[in-house]
């Protein structure tokens, strides 16, 4: 007879809670709390078997929520053989009991049994250099809030003064020239210079991040999905990384729904008996995606169905048929886009609802059913 022990791992970084539960009983076979080393998960690991009877066929599958750790733990776990599973925090199984009692052990205990009854979504665990340049690109968004931050603090500080630009727009070389010669007192106008020089520094980090990124997307394994998503208008290099390496494998969504679902971009519901109402968008998924697609759509809607010399440059030696499915999916996200907002629906609702069905496009061309 084959059994099943699942361990729950509530982990942080100097403790792991374990609890080990038996797949045909529900019983907890052991529990305990620990360092944080491998080597102790391994011996729990013993220790719970040693419990069972020694004529079954023992499996152990191990779990911990998405957390600090990333997939370091993971990979300790995958060395030795055991088997692990990352579960997204956002799709798990919680009782009423681990509500009202929120400890270590209960977490731990809510993990074993998410895995017992299958009742959770994994994490899909990258390649290691998928990782590493998704840390790249994480770089380059906290650079981004950074430079977004000292903006904000230019601007308050120019406005207690008593100063507001009257240009068309912000941040461009006329308003930092504006921000140069504003009469300011000494020491205040010492106090915006430093500002501008950190803005300044920030916006050379960017500039290297993306020139570093670029480089990345000529790699054998990124320039050819990269280059067919960038085909796409509204869509650059940048993006197409973001999006490509973020997701890693799109062969794992049987359908382009199941990758919408996966982003968090289709709409939730709250039903009861006879009454039906969907809900916003669930957020579930990636939010860097999610956000990235979001930023797509509103350079996708714009203009007047032209292309640009970028985007002609990006689909410079494609394949007739990829950008022949390109430039239909435009087409039809435009007028979708126009339809909308003509029947008064908010910027916002048809933003997102075309950034969804960005999204589904966007599948079929890294799955190949275009």
């Amino acid at each position: 007879m084959k059994s099943i022990i699942y361990i729950g791992m509530d982990v942080h970084k100097n403790t792991y809670s374990l609890c080990g539960i038996h797949s045909s009983t529900g019983e907890i076979i052991a529990q305990t709390k620990c360092g944080a080393d491998v080597e102790n998960i391994l011996k729990f690991i013993d220790s719970a078997k040693e419990r069972l009877s020694q004529g079954d066929e023992m499996e152990i599958v191990t779990g911990y929520e998405a957390g600090c750790l990333g997939f370091s733990l993971y990979h300790e776990l995958a060395y030795h053989d055991v088997s692990c599973v990352i579960l997204a925090p956002s799709t798990m199984h919680g009782s009423v009991k681990n509500k009202k009692v929120k400890n270590d052990r209960m977490d731990a205990f809510n993990i074993a049994t998410n895995l017992m009854y299958n009742s959770y979504k994994a994490v899909h665990v990258p390649t290691e250099h998928d990782n590493e340049i998704k840390e790249y690109i994480g770089l380059r968004e906290d650079v981004i809030s950074s430079r977004k931050r000292i903006k904000q603090q230019i601007s308050a500080l120019a406005l207690r003064h008593g100063f507001r630009y009257e240009g068309k727009s912000n941040w461009t070389i006329a308003h930092i020239k504006w921000l140069e010669t504003i009469e300011l007192p000494e020491i205040t106008r010492e106090t915006l210079n430093e500002y501008l020089k950190v803005y300044d520094y920030l916006n050379e980090r960017i500039k290297k991040y993306d020139e570093r990124i670029e480089e990345f997307s000529h790699e054998e394994e990124y320039e050819e999905p990269v280059s067919k998503i960038s085909c796409f208008k509204g869509i650059d290099t940048l993006s197409a990384m973001k999006i490509h390496v973020t997701v890693s494998d799109f062969q794992r969504f049987p359908t382009a729904k199941a990758f919408m679902a996966n982003l968090g971009m289709l709409p939730g519901e709250n039903s009861s008996a006879e009454k039906h109402s969907n809900t916003p968008i669930t957020k579930m998924g990636n939010a860097m995606v999610r956000k990235t697609l979001v930023e797509c759509t509103q350079a996708l809607v714009k203009g007047n169905g032209k292309k640009s010399k970028a985007l002609k440059k990006r689909q410079k030696g494609q394949d007739d048929a990829v950008i022949a499915y390109a430039d239909r999916a435009v087409e039809r996200l435009q007028k979708r886009f126009k339809r909308m907002v003509l029947r008064g629906k908010p910027y916002n609702v048809a933003i997102m609802a075309v950034a969804r069905e960005l999204a589904g496009f966007i599948w079929g061309m890294e799955t190949g059913r275009i």
